[in-house]
């Protein structure tokens, strides 16, 4: 008789006690059920269904012209591949910003649609309100700082954040609050690693860096990039791991080759 182990999945609790133990966090992106299923199965803690998907998934320039509808489609694809790991979802660039109701509003439709299992938003103390009623709804909030990508035409530039004294005490004193305000956990995104450092042993919930050193909590990246779909994108925090653009690029060429040379179907491919 086989012995249906069960998958223990993973949840707030268990990245809270995974920072107090000091083991590190894994979180990737995934947009779709077939690299959310190889994800899921490789034992990442955390997939991060990322309005990034505007830039990888569908070309466009920036994160801001996705729309809560796509989101919800790509968090559904997702959630009916995982198994074990906790799903966040990004709540798109005008779903939340300057109106609470608005941002619950988005929120519950996430959560009710994909049934995903948390949601992330980018900002400090002008979206508290939001962050605060979305949490009172019982929906986890993952908060995200420094390189917001959402005000990428405010700040006019993807470099590193906070390098100023100004901006890292704003951002000391947003991560704070996002802690108070009760986030389950906070990105920083692209900023000096001693700050990253210093902000991490100031909270008692994890952080997860994406350019923001070694000393957070847990680490996240973009899926495409870090298995090299992306062509020619190679900022000092990625690792390409794979390259999957030239794998492809290759089968799909002998693929070519073989049609035209009518190799393919072969004897052995037909029925």
């Amino acid at each position: 008789m086989s012995v249906h182990k069960e998958i223990k999945r993973v949840t707030t609790h268990i990245l809270q006690e995974m920072k107090q133990r000091g083991e590190k966090i894994s979180m990737l992106t995934a947009y779709d059920f077939s690299m959310a299923t190889i994800l899921d199965d490789a034992g990442l803690d955390v997939l991060l269904v990322g309005d990034s998907a505007s830039n990888v998934m569908a070309g466009h320039e920036t994160t801001l012209p996705i729309t809560l509808d796509q989101m919800i489609y790509h968090a559904a694809s997702v959630i009916r591949a995982v198994k074990r790991a906790f799903v966040v979802v990004d709540l798109p660039f005008g779903s939340y910003q300057g109106n609470s109701k608005e941002a619950l509003n988005s929120a519950i439709r996430i959560m009710k649609e994909s049934g995903a299992h948390g949601v992330k938003l980018e900002g400090g103390e002008e979206i508290i309100e939001s962050i605060q009623r979305i949490i009172t709804a019982g929906i986890p909030v993952m908060g995200h700082l420094g390189l917001t990508p959402q005000s990428i035409y405010k700040f006019g530039t993807y470099t590193v954040r906070a390098k100023e004294e100004e901006e890292a005490n704003k951002l000391k004193s947003d991560v704070l609050a996002l802690q108070a305000a009760g986030c389950f956990a906070i990105v920083l995104e692209k900023i000096p690693a001693a700050l990253g450092k210093e902000v991490s042993a100031s909270l008692s919930i994890p952080t997860i860096g994406i350019g923001a050193g070694q000393h957070c909590d847990g680490q996240v990246l973009v899926v495409n990039d870090m298995i090299g779909l992306t062509k020619g994108f190679k900022p000092r925090f990625l690792r390409q791991y794979i390259n999957l653009y030239d794998e492809i690029l290759g089968a799909a060429q002998s693929y070519i080759r073989d049609v035209k040379a009518n190799d393919f179907p072969n004897e052995k491919e037909q029925y």
